[in-house]
C-alpha cells in the first residue's frame, strides 16, 4: 500500500493530500529515511511523522487491504512514541 494512502486509511493524518504534502515536504519517513508518497508500506515498519511541533512515531502492524474502520485502527498501526519539538530563535 502507498504511504499516503495508508497514513490516511489508519489516520495518522486525517487526509491524503495532506498526508502527500508532508511527503512531499520531507516530514515523513519510513525506518529513518525520507520517504516519498508512492513509497511502499510494509509489515514491522516504522513511520516517523513530523506535523506543526509534534513527532510521532508508528509501527506498523499489518498492512490493511481496504479502508479502515476507526474502531479496528488499532489493528494495524502502534503509537510508540509521541514527542513535542520546541524551537530555538
Amino acid at each position: 500500500m502507498r504511504l499516503d494512502l495508508f497514513l490516511k486509511s489508519t489516520g495518522i493524518i486525517a487526509r491524503r493530500p495532506v498526508a502527500k504534502r508532508a511527503c512531499d515536504e520531507g516530514l515523513v519517513e519510513i525506518n529513518g529515511k525520507p520517504a516519498k508518497a508512492s513509497a511502499a508500506v510494509g509489515d514491522a515498519d516504522v513511520i516517523t511523522v513530523r506535523i506543526g511541533m509534534r513527532v510521532t512515531q508508528h509501527e506498523v502492524l499489518q498492512v490493511p487491504q481496504r479502508p479502515v474502520p476507526k474502531a479496528e485502527r488499532d489493528k494495524y498501526v502502534r503509537l510508540i512514541s509521541t514527542e513535542k519539538v520546541d524551537f530555538d530563535i
